[in-house]
């Protein structure tokens, strides 16, 4: 069985005060939802470590950001600081993306890349992804879906082609807006 993760992240108890808008765009760059989760108060600080750094990927004043595309199997999630820098692109590897009660949700496929602003790639989850098919959890077809749609990203990403990661700035704006007005 599949994880569905939802775009407002409603239970992530972490959060404690927070506000949440969503939009559609189909535009000629990108079609799918868009959500932004303007974190305002959290229990405590959230760090991951890639190699020898340790990452704040959450903390009071950070923006998460998640585009849903209508087409491929991921979602990117771009995570910027209380000053307005980008932390880290997180991309989610998944069977689908949908909606379900007007909240966008993906059906994780385990497997997940991680891009630093340094341009460091990290792919994540690699042995959820194996457990989860000698489980029976997911499929060989499934099984093959997140590792072609991982390797794709990964070669876009390596050449600068990925180029989602490049509306995040954009995208935030015009969602800040919509929230602040």
């Amino acid at each position: 069985m599949l994880e569905r993760k939802y775009g407002d992240r409603s239970e992530w108890k972490r959060v404690l005060k927070r506000e949440y808008i969503q939009s559609f765009f189909d535009t000629e760059e990108f079609k799918g939802y868009v959500t932004l989760l303007n974190i305002h108060n959290v229990r405590e600080p959230l760090f991951v470590k890639y190699g020898a750094n340790s990452v704040c990927i959450v903390d009071d004043g950070y923006i998460w950001l998640q585009h849903f595309p209508t087409e491929g199997h991921h979602s990117l999630t771009t995570m910027f600081d209380a000053q307005g820098n980008i932390v880290q692109w997180y991309v989610d590897i998944c069977l689908q993306c949908g909606i379900d009660n007007n909240v966008p949700w993906v059906d994780d496929l385990f497997l997940d890349i991680v891009i630093l602003p340094t341009g460091e790639i990290f792919i994540k989850d690699e042995d959820e992804l194996d457990e989860a098919l000698s489980r029976g959890s997911i499929d060989e077809k499934q099984y093959k879906i997140a590792w072609k749609e991982a390797n794709k990203l990964c070669k876009l990403i390596a050449n600068d082609g990925f180029d989602l990661m490049k509306l995040s700035r954009a995208h935030k704006e015009m969602l800040l807006k919509k929230l602040n007005k």
